[in-house]
């Protein structure tokens, strides 16, 4: 049940120098014919209690799609603050999947706050997401780590807390912490994500890295609005703060300043058409919440004789506000 790869490989718009390969924590493998589970403990079950209610699955805002002065703004989004770029709202492409590549960062944050990087694919109220995230309360820590989650309806499920996702991979847990953080302006780490939605079966894979290794899949079976393709794809830095708590710094813990050795970033953003053919993308939008703690850039930058599209996104949070 294994997806087309030829058809990611043959247009993925990456870079082929592969400059910094991310190094995942020696957790070790498991043994032959088996495949990583986290079991799940009573603190576990604890921390999961406390997880947010589920970010919208829509956000009825203005979207710009140009780099022209950021005005200050505002909305509520139920604790969820976004710097992204996302697909037209008017589309009608058929996705059928999406990609990046993503430097890795460790913003810090306290109590219930959360910060992430994720691609987020949507049709109606179904959402699928993968990326990074820091989220003492769902792990317990601080450590930088991969998550995957996928929304139904009103029910929402992180990695394996949950059926749903079916690993396959012996070596990757999800959840698993990153051994290699980017340090700001000296040395940059990052990982290639994409979702992508088998032409044969309908499950969407999850692949991770250089070599599209297959991790596991979501079953085509629990959805019914992505049973078919998405409508909307977005990429860039997602936080999360109780009421009344500040807003965590988000990606590099800076503004994009339009420097990949310093910003974070998501580059080399493609999508699967209805075809299953992976296609770069250009006419993107882009979006904050909150432009006084955060921003988004999108620009080519020119890596190794080639031009890559990068979203450069970020921010203090509520330090911007002192």
């Amino acid at each position: 049940m294994e997806p087309t790869l030829s058809m990611i490989k043959q247009n993925s718009y990456d870079s082929t120098t592969n400059r910094l390969l991310t190094v995942w924590s020696k957790d070790g493998g498991c043994p032959s014919g088996t495949v990583p589970i986290k079991k799940i403990t009573k603190d576990d079950l604890i921390r999961q209690r406390d997880l947010p209610s589920p970010e919208p699955a829509i956000f009825d805002n203005e979207y710009s799609n140009d780099n022209s002065e950021q005005k200050a703004s505002y909305m509520p989004s139920y604790g969820y603050k976004r710097a992204i770029v996302r697909t037209p709202k008017e589309s009608t492409t058929k996705y059928t999947g999406a990609g990046m590549t993503t430097s890795l960062f460790n913003p810090h944050v306290e109590g219930k706050q959360s910060s992430a990087s994720r691609i987020r694919i949507e049709k109606g109220s179904e959402i699928l997401q993968v990326g990074w995230r820091v989220d003492p309360t769902l792990y317990g820590d601080n450590k930088t780590r991969l998550f995957i989650h996928y929304q139904v309806g009103e029910t929402q499920c992180f990695n394996t807390l949950c059926p749903g996702f079916v690993q396959v991979n012996p070596d990757i847990p999800l959840d698993s912490s990153f051994e290699h953080i980017t340090q700001r302006g000296v040395k940059t780490w990052e990982i290639l994500m994409y979702i992508y939605k088998d032409q044969a079966y309908g499950h969407w894979w999850l692949l991770l890295g250089q070599k599209y290794d297959l991790v596991g899949y979501w079953p085509n079976i629990i959805f019914t609005e992505l049973a078919q393709f998405a409508t909307k794809i977005e990429w860039g830095g997602s936080v999360y703060n109780p009421p009344g708590v500040p807003e965590p710094p988000m990606g590099s813990s800076y503004f994009p300043i339009g420097n990949s050795s310093f910003d974070g970033y998501c580059r080399s953003i493609a999508f699967s058409n209805e075809e299953g053919y992976s296609v770069g993308i250009h006419n993107i939008f882009w979006y904050t919440d909150n432009i006084l703690a955060y921003k988004v850039l999108f620009k080519y930058l020119l890596e190794d004789s080639n031009n890559f599209l990068y979203v450069l996104y970020g921010g203090p949070g509520n330090k911007a506000q002192v």
